[in-house]
């Protein structure tokens, strides 16, 4: 038993190139580092759109954000695998467009992404005081620079953990790509524990702590910028105190200067 776990293990070891990376650079990129670029591509996008649809529903007229709300509630009601089908198959079909396999599942994650940032993201806008919102307009800013610059600073930086785990779900919902041929990380461990039986425990562990790499990058890039974005509230941490949120001065357009909006 010890020699077949060994043989296993030397296996998955020979096998580790092709789990990172595929066939890369005799062939096209696969395996984790496909993963890992889906991944960010899913994730940024999400971002963008869940952070601009957030702000349309916190801007505009009650009966288009209500319908706005609907949307995305039906799209967070629809499985991701079943998203991802219907982009690939339907798409071509409603727009007449060809859309490559990588890209209809980046499309499909970022869609689903954005609809649960957006969730956050206006929950952020609805923790932050009506106060500051008026007084940034009494200053002579309009709506949307007020969202810009006093609430959705704060918003970003109290949301980044929630922002975080959607990120990690988004990478981890990449192994379902396979439906439609991507050879992402998944894909490719199949096609290795077919090629070797009797190792289906060794290679899958290696795959796992892969995935695991690759969501302790994603939360590390969202906790470095929470250290990034909070250093007052990471010293107040260390020291027991409570965090002291600061805004930057913004220019008043009534009077030309500087005057800070927020909490001190």
């Amino acid at each position: 038993m010890p020699d077949a776990d060994f043989s296993g293990w030397a296996m998955v070891l020979r096998q580790l190139p092709y789990l990172l990376a595929g066939t890369f650079p005799n062939g096209p990129v696969a395996g984790a580092a496909l993963t890992l670029w889906m991944a960010l591509l899913a994730c940024a996008g999400a971002t963008v759109l869940g952070i601009g649809v957030a702000a349309l529903l916190d801007l505009a007229p009650a009966p288009l954000a209500r319908a706005v709300r609907a949307l995305l509630a039906c799209l967070r009601a629809i499985p991701v695998l079943m998203l991802i089908f219907w982009a690939y198959f339907l798409l071509p079909m409603l727009a007449g467009v060809h859309v490559g396999e990588v890209q209809t599942v980046v499309l499909a994650l970022a869609l689903i992404g954005a609809a649960y940032i957006a969730q956050v993201m206006a929950a952020g806008f609805d923790a932050i005081g009506r106060g500051q919102r008026n007084a940034a307009l009494a200053l002579g800013m309009t709506p949307l620079q007020a969202l810009w610059q006093v609430v959705l600073p704060q918003t970003l930086r109290a949301m980044l953990p929630s922002l975080g785990n959607v990120w990690v779900s988004l990478a981890k919902d990449t192994s379902l790509a396979y439906i439609v041929g991507v050879v992402e990380l998944s894909t490719v461990a199949t096609q290795v524990n077919g090629r070797s039986v009797g190792y289906a425990a060794q290679v899958f562990l290696a795959v796992a702590f892969l995935y695991f790499l690759i969501c302790l990058a994603i939360e590390s890039v969202a906790a470095l910028a929470c250290r990034v974005t909070q250093p007052q509230a990471a010293v107040c941490a260390r020291r027991g105190r409570p965090e002291a949120h600061a805004l930057p001065p913004v220019r008043s357009k009534a009077r030309g200067r500087h005057v800070a909006i927020g909490p001190r």
